[in-house]
């Protein structure tokens, strides 16, 4: 079921998009060559509950996962792409990390995602990393209440296949609210003028990401982390936003603290 929220609720949502937004940022400054992923999941559950938050993450257990996912915060890296579970691995130098968190505050959901490399970064990288973020800026402009879902679709896949990357349509963008994944379900292609209309109080995650080569993917022992079918590399950028009469409100911007 779709609901929209008053603008009452999406003030009442801003304190869980603002400390997904710092501790987002916190992680990403904190993480070097040599981090560990299960030290950049340690520091999130501090994070998590010096703020009195709920990990959104730790208990989920949706159909597509093995077991409950069990960590606070999806760590990623190179080949994967989403859903990475934190492991035993300390980052090497030119490492691709994508950081995905979601917590709930006072009851009320915001989810977010980053990619950016430790060390020496490939130029190529940092334009995967660079499409899903102009992807994700797309997506936001497209995001008013004279548009459908369609059309935010439509503008991530524009970005993308402009720059020659194809496009996996199972998993993506959802809404937001009481629960982390909720309707409607936001692919990152689709044709303009389709889907449910942006209504103000409308509430959802818009979530790009790209692999360099393939848009197939393959699920590790773990029955979690996503990887590419050929070994290619993968970016991910995301964002909660509420559609509002005046345009979309970024409830997990980071640009108050200097950073994307």
């Amino acid at each position: 079921m779709i609901e929209l929220r008053t603008p009452a609720e999406i003030d009442a949502m801003r304190p869980a998009g603002r400390f997904v937004a710092e501790t987002l940022a916190t992680l990403r400054d904190e993480t070097r060559v040599g981090t560990n992923l299960l030290a950049i999941d340690r520091r999130a559950h501090e994070l998590i509950r010096r703020a009195g938050a709920q990990s959104c993450y730790i208990d989920y257990h949706p159909s597509f996962g093995a077991s409950p996912f069990g960590k606070v915060i999806c760590t990623s890296v190179n080949d994967a792409v989403l859903h990475g579970l934190p492991h035993d691995y300390a980052l090497r130098d030119g490492d691709l990390v994508s950081l995905d968190l979601a917590v709930s505050i006072d009851g009320w959901v915001a989810d977010s995602a980053v990619s950016f490399v430790v060390g020496t970064a490939r130029d190529e990288d940092l334009a995967l990393i660079d499409t899903t973020e102009r992807a994700l800026d797309a997506a936001i402009a497209a995001a008013t209440v004279d548009h459908r879902i369609g059309d935010i679709s439509h503008a991530i896949a524009g970005i993308a296949h402009a720059e020659g990357y194809s496009i996996n349509t199972d998993f993506g963008g959802h809404g937001v609210g009481r629960i982390m994944h909720g309707d409607p379900h936001v692919p990152n292609d689709g044709k303009p003028g389709r889907g449910f209309p942006l209504r103000p109080g409308l509430v959802i995650a818009i979530e790009p990401w790209f692999l360099a080569t393939t848009d197939k993917l393959v699920t590790d022992p773990d029955g979690w982390t996503l990887r590419s079918t050929d070994g290619s590399r993968g970016a991910h950028s995301e964002h909660t936003i509420a559609i509002t009469a005046d345009g979309p409100i970024v409830l997990t911007d980071r640009s108050f603290l200097g950073v994307r």
